[in-house]
């Protein structure tokens, strides 16, 4: 079993201040206990962008949107998870104020979930027709209709290429990276960003009208679904339907249609899906060959595998 971590002390007995200084971030005061200047986590252009309030712990970059406590402060700078930012800043606590501090057992596991906020920034010059999308099938214009491209310019999502990432309403919550070089972690999610409350490509399935609807694992999987002709397709961004997606399903689709990758863990989480969401609505598991993805098919393929489920092609 993992070992606790007591967030809420730790983000009361981790000294923000300390960890400007450790970071080498250089800040000029604004007020008592404030401090502004470039931010450290994008890397902007804006010079005071970045916010920080010494008395309450807390930061903000009104530029890129990353904000929080020294947990969130942590998980930004070392691309890492919130527990993982927890792990490396336990042993800073101060004495008196660590684990030993009595909290409600369930704050000792998790922050409190928060559905993704939208965006206050949009990404600009985002190359829609980068030469690594063809070579996965992926053609200009369903690139641009995603609006999934390669970034050069500044910031943690330099020098990859960006998947914009929306909630249900269609609002812009955040912007997925993956490297091209082959280097792990091939996709970057932004610190506190939780996969458990989105599905991709959600708002324009569910606009779609479609009775059903075809659950992929990955980004590419749906892009090359949706460009084979069926819009009515999401991604689960992993091989997991969390219950907050897996309660949106129902609620908008009468059928879902699992085409899960051809391996192991795409078998398995199939068959654990499917028998969750057959108490609710009617679902078609699509078996693939062995070590075959969605996004490996062509686009007749595809057509010939689903085009039974929907009533046209738009």
């Amino acid at each position: 079993m993992a070992n606790w971590l007591d967030f809420k002390a730790i983000k009361r007995g981790v000294n923000l201040e300390a960890l400007l200084r450790h970071y080498k971030v250089e800040l000029r005061r604004s007020g008592p206990d404030r401090y502004r200047g470039r931010c450290p986590i994008h890397g902007g252009e804006g010079r005071d962008a970045f916010h920080v309030n010494l008395a309450r712990n807390i930061f903000h970059c009104f530029a890129c949107g990353a904000g929080g406590t020294v947990l969130d402060f942590v998980a930004a700078m070392e691309r890492c998870t919130l527990r993982e930012a927890a792990e490396k800043l336990q042993p800073r606590v101060t004495p008196g104020n660590g684990p030993g501090v009595s909290v409600p057992h369930k704050e000792l596991v998790t922050e409190k979930k928060r559905a993704p906020s939208p965006l206050g920034f949009v990404l600009k010059g985002v190359d829609t027709a980068h030469p690594y999308l063809a070579t996965r099938g992926i053609e200009p214009p369903t690139a641009a209709h995603f609006g999934v491209g390669f970034y050069a310019g500044p910031g943690l999502l330099s020098g990859r290429l960006v998947i914009p990432l929306h909630n249900a309403q269609g609002e812009l919550v955040a912007y997925c990276g993956r490297l091209l070089d082959g280097a792990t972690p091939r996709y970057q999610f932004p610190p506190g960003f939780r996969k458990s409350e989105v599905l991709f490509n959600f708002h324009r399935a569910a606009a779609s009208a479609e009775p059903a609807v075809v659950v992929v694992e990955g980004f590419f999987d749906c892009l090359k679904v949706y460009q084979a002709g069926l819009r009515s397709v999401v991604a689960l961004m992993g091989a997991v339907l969390y219950r907050s997606p897996e309660r949106a399903l129902r609620e908008h689709f009468r059928q879902v249609v699992l085409m899960l990758d051809g391996d192991a863990a795409g078998e398995r989480a199939s068959r654990i899906i499917a028998d969750r969401l057959r108490r609710h609505c009617v679902v078609r598991v699509v078996q693939l060959p062995a070590h075959i993805q969605p996004d490996q098919l062509s686009a007749e393929t595809i057509r010939d595998i689903l085009g039974g489920e929907f009533s046209h092609f738009h």
